[in-house]
């Protein structure tokens, strides 16, 4: 919008304000908004592939992906055990070992109130249903890496497993450039304890965990999670059928809904956050007011200039940075609900009203002394979320994700005796004689010795 801009910095503006409550209808609006988290075909059968080699080969595999595209360990080598994870945790600098255990307490903290109960109800005398909660037996976790390490997404992914009651949890990570895992993720590991780190990235990490690898004595998930790029979330999709996941994340996005008299540099510093997770990462300002959006987007393109990965920013905002126009806050609150964000950051005055109008947001940061960089690395909260708009249907990495409920049925005769005449009349509705019969036979006389025992 600015003049001022700085090459590369200038954000594409789609002025809605005439659309006043309709905005969320606009065209060019729903374009944006409909974007989905799921890669294209190429990618999809370019996984398929992969994970037909690794259920086939096993670790071999694996170990050969790693040598054709990286992200393996210098030495060929291709599980971390447990004694190697704990004894990386206790060379980690006293400082960095401080941060991650602050990280791991508030973390742990906000899951603990998240563990599910069992509860039973009595539906009528001699008929009682248990809803019963059990973590699964096995995790497997992704967590990013090769050219960055990303340990608070091992906290992230594996402190609700460990809430959950998760008896085995294995992670998968790719090595750096150099054939080395990053020593400060090792030892994240190790403070959390997990089984082993199977060293690779992409559709060939999510297949070892998801099929294991028996030759190194990692058995398959229950349920594989946590956010990865396209190739990780292409496999999670693909293997949803066999394998539980948790959400096919796709890049990672934020909003900030913002008008006078907030700060415009620290809504500027806010998109630029978003905008550092990468290259294909929206960064969009909903604002009522266009002095304001100038304002903003000449802060952009300053700190932009002042930032140590500035040519990343400049691609990733003059590609997905956007200014969106609207005439009021309730069109605002429209927008935000019809684009679903991963993050919402609201910077208005008396933010409340707008915080309870938010249906769909994977994660809200409420008021000038919340940015999204605290949700990321301390505030408790989980930094797994959805994108692509799937915070319409659900929402962040959890502790439920990692068990199921199951249903127990105890039923008396009596019991039995009242549902009767419901099961046989259904029974004969849908032709399904046999579940009938079911019922039937266990009011006819017994033969002797075959009475039924309660």
């Amino acid at each position: 919008m600015s003049a001022d801009a700085g090459p590369g910095t200038r954000l594409a503006c789609l002025d809605l304000r005439a659309a006043g409550a309709e905005a969320a209808r606009d065209p060019e609006f729903l374009r944006l908004a409909r974007r989905g988290a799921v890669p294209d075909a190429s990618v999809r059968a370019g996984v398929r592939e992969i994970l037909a080699d690794v259920r086939a080969g096993g670790g071999a595999a694996v170990q050969l992906r790693n040598r054709q595209v990286g992200g393996g360990l210098a030495d060929g080598r291709l599980v971390i055990e447990r004694a190697e994870l704990a004894a990386a945790a206790s060379k980690l600098d006293p400082d960095v070992r401080a941060a991650l255990e602050v990280a791991i307490r508030n973390v742990w903290r906000f899951a603990e109130r998240q563990r599910p109960a069992s509860t039973v109800t009595a539906i009528l005398p001699g008929v009682e249903i248990e809803r019963r909660w059990r973590a699964v037996e096995r995790a497997g976790a992704y967590v990013p890496g090769g050219s960055a390490a990303y340990p608070s997404s091992a906290v992230m992914t594996v402190v609700p497993a460990r809430v959950a009651g998760v008896a085995s949890i294995v992670v998968a990570s790719p090595a750096g450039p150099d054939g080395a895992v990053n020593p400060v993720l090792l030892g994240v590991l190790g403070l959390l304890d997990v089984d082993a780190l199977i060293v690779a990235g992409g559709a060939q990490a999510i297949a070892a965990l998801a099929f294991g690898l028996p030759d190194a004595g990692t058995e398959p998930a229950d349920v594989v999670v946590g956010p990865g790029n396209a190739w990780v979330t292409a496999a999670k999709l693909e293997l949803a059928g066999t394998t539980a996941i948790d959400l096919p994340a796709g890049p990672s996005e934020g909003m900030v809904v913002a008008t006078p008299p907030a700060d415009p540099r620290l809504v500027a510093a806010d998109l630029i956050t978003q905008a550092e997770h990468g290259p294909d990462s929206p960064a969009i300002l909903v604002t009522t007011s266009a002095e304001f959006a100038d304002a903003v987007e000449a802060e952009v393109a300053r700190q932009v200039e002042e930032a140590a990965r500035a040519d990343m920013l400049r691609r990733s905002l003059g590609s997905h940075g956007r200014i969106l126009l609207v005439s009021d806050l309730a069109a605002a609150v429209a927008i935000v609900n019809a684009y679903g964000p991963e993050h919402l950051s609201i910077e208005v005055e008396e933010p409340e009203a707008l915080v309870r109008s938010i249906r769909n947001a994977g994660s809200v940061f409420v008021g000038p002394w919340a940015p999204e960089s605290a949700g990321d690395y301390a505030t408790g909260a989980n930094h797994v979320l959805p994108t692509g708009g799937l915070a319409r249907g659900c929402g962040p990495l959890a502790v439920e994700t990692f068990g199921k409920f199951s249903q127990v049925q105890r039923i008396t005769r009596e019991g039995l005796e009242a549902l009767r005449p419901t099961i046989t009349m259904l029974a004969a509705v849908e032709g399904l004689a046999a579940h009938g019969r079911a019922v039937e036979l266990r009011f006819e006389p017994a033969p002797a010795g075959a009475e039924i025992r309660a």
